[in-house]
């Protein structure tokens, strides 16, 4: 009898490094896979299904305007109850640190469902930076079976937490294989940027209200220091909290190019095109590597320390100030931006998808925790 596997996800990243999991799983005859979607995000989630053609079996349809992080597990926990009332899987795999992540690992851990995380382990052990994604890996963490560390770093932060050796296994990180595909493709982005230009993403709830409009202003006085020379492109998150600073404060700036999201396959060619990025993104400092691409974080931690110590990320905050010095420096000393072009990928080599295929595969044919090796 075929083994069941639910791979579940709700938002955009989650989807994208979902996505060699599912492409490698499915390959195997002895396993049912199915895919459960949140719509968490809802139009940046179908962007990458329709692009890697992921077959949704449940959708759970949790998005609602300006939706606060109770409502969302809620509905989660609820949806999740309702689907394992009518297809039982036998292990159910999430990924990351998401709301989607935490509440469909609790509601699977309720039925006592074997759990699988991919990308465990990250940690920057305060809890209320980022907000919410330190509690939702942590508390994901604490229900798992089988943790899928991306890097050494991340499993020796499980053995700290107590989770037994034999149960954490050292994969790489799934956006690696993802983004190998993606650059495959040949693809023009929809507009055309003759100057160097500066990608910029934020976000993140910690940076809602005062310090995004920090990082507005530092965009504005850069923007308008380089006029004719870089030019600054703004990909700008659908959440209203980021959009009113974002529109206020740059809206006006004929420097400063304000995008709507990308689909990945356009982000990424346009990211491989970049001069460097500025962002709190978690994903883009796992993606720079590949892409050689320096990236100064917009955050004053992250649970990333391999990309700092590789040289490829540089922690800046959210002060304007600081912004502006670590953009200058880039833009201005070619020995700097030159050391952060040259740093080694330290998130693997692209077979992730395969070695966690593998784990399951044996973890569901040996009987579960008995047949962890």
């Amino acid at each position: 009898m075929r083994k069941g596997v639910f791979l579940v996800f709700g938002t955009r990243p989650e989807a994208i490094k979902m996505y060699p999991v599912y492409k490698a799983i499915n390959e195997r005859k002895g396993i049912s896979t199915k895919v459960v979607i949140t719509s968490q995000h809802q139009e940046m989630l179908k962007q990458v299904i329709d692009l890697f053609k992921i077959p949704v079996n449940f959708n759970l349809k949790v998005m609602e305007d300006r939706q606060t992080l109770t409502r969302i597990t809620v509905k989660v926990l609820e949806g999740m109850r309702e689907l394992f009332a009518i297809d039982k899987p036998d292990l159910v795999l999430v990924h990351g640190d998401t709301t989607t992540t935490f509440a469909s690992s609790l509601a699977a851990f309720y039925e006592k469902i074997p759990v699988g995380h991919v990308e465990a382990g990250l940690r920057t052990n305060k809890r209320y930076s980022p907000f919410p994604e330190e509690m939702n890996r942590k508390l994901t963490d604490s229900l798992a079976d089988l943790f899928f560390a991306p890097t050494e770093v991340a499993k020796k932060s499980l053995l700290m937490e107590g989770i037994p050796e034999s149960q954490i296994f050292v994969t790489g990180n799934t956006v690696v294989d993802a983004l190998q595909e993606i650059l495959k493709k040949n693809i023009e982005v929809p507009f055309d940027i003759k100057d160097d230009f500066v990608i910029i993403t934020a976000h993140r709830r910690e940076n809602w209200g005062d310090p995004m409009r920090e990082i507005c202003k530092a965009i504005d006085f850069l923007s308008k220091k380089y006029r004719g020379k870089v030019k600054f492109v703004f990909s700008v998150h659908k959440n209203p909290k980021v959009r009113e600073v974002v529109k206020e404060i740059l809206a006006d700036n004929d420097n400063v190019k304000l995008i709507e999201p990308l689909d990945y396959l356009e982000f990424i060619h346009l990211l491989s095109r970049a001069k460097f990025i500025l962002t709190d993104s978690g994903g883009i400092q796992e993606e720079a590597p590949s892409l050689k691409k320096p990236v100064l974080l917009l955050r004053e931690v992250t649970e990333r320390p391999e990309a700092v110590e590789a040289g490829v990320v540089k922690i800046v905050g959210t002060n304007k100030d600081r912004i502006i010095e670590n953009a200058v420096l880039l833009l201005e000393n070619p020995d700097e931006y030159k050391k952060m072009t040259l740093a080694v990928n330290p998130f693997g080599d692209g077979t992730a998808g395969e070695k966690i295929a593998n784990i399951v595969e044996n973890y569901l044919n040996t009987g579960g925790a008995n047949g962890i090796p």
